[in-house]
């Protein structure tokens, strides 16, 4: 979370406003993919602390913070709240 922090303090600390505006732009572009990175990572160590550490879901949710232990539970699932993967063969999917 620093790290993230101090790399909007960088963005910030650019003088320039068309500079500052075309490098936040860029990783506003980026952001779906690496939104989907940050949920994998989390679902794979969400996982790990169910299989590997033994913890509970009520423990887990207590890590993950502000979440029931069966939000944990969705969430080592991949499932992703109120906008869970459509259903095979629905009619949203094209």
């Amino acid at each position: 979370m620093k790290n993230l922090l101090e790399a909007i303090k960088a963005f910030e600390a650019i003088e320039d406003d068309a500079e500052c505006t075309a490098a936040v732009s860029q990783v506003l572009r980026q952001w779906p993919d690496l939104h989907a990175q940050l949920r994998e990572l989390r679902q794979q160590r969400v996982q790990a602390l169910r299989d590997r550490q033994r913890k509970t879901w009520p423990e887990i949710a207590k890590i993950i913070g502000d979440v029931t232990p069966e939000r944990a539970q969705q969430i080592s699932k991949g499932l992703r709240g109120s906008k869970r993967p459509p259903k095979q063969g629905s009619d949203t999917e094209k």
